[in-house]
């Protein structure tokens, strides 16, 4: 979702994919992944505890909610002067500060609400598959 909206915004305000864009796509991934590790990690250990996996990813995104939107829109804040750069070498910086800037917005508002849906749906196709892996044992 990172890319896609980095992408969009891109296309948007009229940009061209440069080699700062990619540089700001791959610094988008790696934010991405920051914040669905955050919600990940903390799901885990719920479950860890004897939480079902709906229950567990609802209380770690709501725990890790705040930190997520503060580092994500201090990050967003801190590209503001990339997209409005002037001068010298103001193409370069404003080509990565809208891919950045864009994909943030879009890995931080898709994330929040996807992250949770695709670890549910991942850990009960994993729970199935232990089940029936446990069965098959067993009758063996």
């Amino acid at each position: 979702m990172s890319l896609l909206s980095a992408i969009v915004g891109v296309w948007v305000s009229g940009g061209d994919n440069n080699i700062f864009t990619q540089i700001g796509f791959v610094v988008l991934v790696g934010l991405a992944a920051k914040n669905a590790i955050l919600i990940v990690e903390f799901a885990r250990a719920k479950e860890h505890d004897g939480a079902d996996p709906l229950t567990a990813v609802l209380e770690a995104s709501r725990l890790r909610l705040r930190p997520i939107l503060m580092t994500s829109f201090a990050f967003i804040a801190g590209v503001v002067p990339l997209v409005l750069a002037t001068g010298a070498g103001a193409e370069m910086r404003h080509a990565m500060g809208i891919a950045v800037f864009a994909g943030m917005l879009g890995v931080t508002l898709f994330g929040l609400l996807l992250t949770p849906v695709f670890y549910v749906v991942v850990r009960r196709m994993a729970l199935k598959r232990e089940n029936r892996v446990d069965s098959h044992d067993q009758q063996a």
